[in-house]
């Protein structure tokens, strides 16, 4: 008889979250979540490079949790790996992915479950790591790596973590707020080339943030953080004696050096 119950919920199981294996807008709403129109084209691309400039609020860390969720549940063997500048904040989205998942109908089958990762049978893990380049080197075979607050990871930490994704080709998403015209976050945006998908969500596109809200929040944060926090745009350091644009406007290639190269 105790069989014959497994049995049961096996099937029920099966039946119930087979048809959004190749859905995942349909997933999200199992989840009882309604994705905005950005987030469901996010979920459903078959890109492996993506760029999400988005606003505080704006639904990036949901977006990438439904996809690490459902990449966990249908992937058979994946490895999504979740990395932030610390550990604490890898484990906030890791968090929200725990929370997706405690919305299923039917709880998975978990190999592993603890605050910093899970691993399901027959489906996949979900790692947390920290921000630390020499402590997440090991892991292999990624086949989803989600970077938050990407414009405040270490650069050296992005370099680390890239081959992961060599052996199984894996989805890269990088998402952040902009944190100034430096880093790998802004150098991808600006000079990474069409292999890249490329989502801005400003807060003024976002309908559930009040226009009156920002009023206050430009207010109060100033010009320099608010225009990256909430219109997403890639603004001067504050401490920059000069400009971007100014150094690259003062290079040119039409003046010769005044010694020639490997003149003693």
């Amino acid at each position: 008889m105790a069989e014959l119950q497994a049995g049961v919920r096996a099937l029920q199981h099966l039946t119930s979250t087979e048809p959004t294996a190749d859905d995942r807008v349909a997933f999200a709403r199992v989840l009882g979540m309604d994705l905005d129109p950005w987030q469901a084209a996010f979920v459903t691309s078959g890109g492996r490079r993506d760029l999400l400039n988005c606003s505080r609020q704006a639904g990036k860390s949901t977006a990438a949790a439904i996809l690490a969720l459902h990449e966990a549940l249908h992937v058979p063997d994946s490895v999504t790996v979740l990395v932030s500048p610390s550990q604490r904040q890898s484990s906030e989205l890791f968090r929200k992915v725990v929370e997706l998942r405690d919305r299923l109908p039917h709880e998975p089958e978990l190999l592993e479950d603890n605050r910093l990762s899970m691993h399901v049978r027959g489906g996949g893990r979900v790692l947390s790591l920290p921000g630390s380049e020499q402590t997440i080197r090991g892991i292999s075979a990624v086949s989803l790596l989600i970077e938050d607050e990407a414009a405040r990871v270490d650069d050296n930490l992005y370099r680390s973590v890239r081959p992961m994704l060599a052996v199984r080709n894996g989805r890269l998403v990088l998402m952040s707020t902009p944190f100034g015209k430096r880093g790998h976050f802004y150098q991808e945006w600006s000079e990474g080339g069409p292999g890249w998908s490329r989502v801005r969500v400003p807060a003024t596109d976002v309908p559930r943030i009040s226009p009156g809200f920002l009023e206050e929040e430009r207010n109060a944060l100033g010009d320099w953080w608010y225009r990256q926090e909430y219109l997403c745009e890639f603004v001067e350091a504050e401490d920059a004696f000069f400009r971007d644009d100014d150094i690259l406007g003062a290079i040119t290639n039409e003046v010769q050096p005044l010694f020639a190269q490997g003149a003693a």
